[in-house]
């Protein structure tokens, strides 16, 4: 079965809670606003403190969103610009907190 482009797992709430259960690994998250949008497309990498559950129990310690979604894979820088490629083609622009992104956003045409 092949893989889609879009990240499509369901929204879980963005608690500190949730955020620790997810573990240590690299990879790339979105975070949601109470509609489902995406407000931030991130990853945890290699200089990350405690990868994926670091980056996300800082965001909840912050309140940035309500929900994130995240995907493990050591190929995060790529899937990271892969995402934001993504969104830009589905809505015209960056997420909201992405849009001071440094360097220059690709283009991508998902069927």
């Amino acid at each position: 079965m092949a893989r889609g482009v879009r990240l499509d797992k369901p929204w879980e709430p963005l608690t500190r809670e949730a955020a620790e259960a997810v573990g240590g690994y690299l990879g790339v998250y979105q975070l949601g606003d109470a509609g489902g949008s995406v407000v931030r497309i991130g990853y945890a990498g290699g200089s990350s403190r405690f990868g994926l559950r670091g980056v996300l129990a800082e965001h909840a310690a912050r309140h940035d969103a309500e929900s994130f979604r995240y995907e493990v894979t050591t190929a995060y820088l790529s899937r990271y610009r892969e995402l934001l490629m993504l969104h830009v083609a589905d809505h015209g622009r960056l997420p909201e907190a992405n849009a001071d992104e440094p360097g220059r956003v690709g283009r991508l045409r998902p069927s």
